[in-house]
């Protein structure tokens, strides 16, 4: 069993930051592969990005590649997306979660079998 914790998520203004992280329990994180959703109101769940589980490959949805970058750190159990450039259209609950057979359908969010409780971003114009 995996726990996971969103946080970071807030309120900014269009071309800001935002960097949310992903605590997780459990002593196998660094054998899951980890991917970021989201979802805005009224819309489907939808990948943003997500990471291998040695680091060594990222993977990006088309509408945040070059402004969102994700990253782990398997020392303190946690996954990060760093998320620049923002737009108004970037707001939505966002979601990590933990994959651990390592799907290579890593948009799907049916390869992922733990998800964390999701946190707000809201990107104002």
């Amino acid at each position: 069993q995996v726990q996971l914790v969103e946080s970071g998520g807030g309120l900014v203004q269009a071309g800001g930051s935002l960097r949310l992280s992903c605590a997780a329990s459990g002593r196998t994180f660094s054998r899951y592969a980890m991917g970021w959703f989201r979802q805005a109101p009224g819309k489907e769940r939808e990948f943003v990005a997500a990471i291998s589980w040695s680091g060594a490959s990222t993977h990006y949805a088309d509408s945040v590649k070059g402004r969102f970058t994700i990253s782990r750190d398997d020392a303190t159990n946690t996954a990060y997306l760093q998320m620049n450039s923002m737009k108004p259209e970037d707001t939505a609950v966002y979601y990590c979660a933990a994959d651990p057979w390592g799907s290579s359908r890593y948009e799907n969010s049916g390869s992922y079998d733990y998800w964390g409780q999701g946190t707000q971003v809201t990107v104002s114009s």
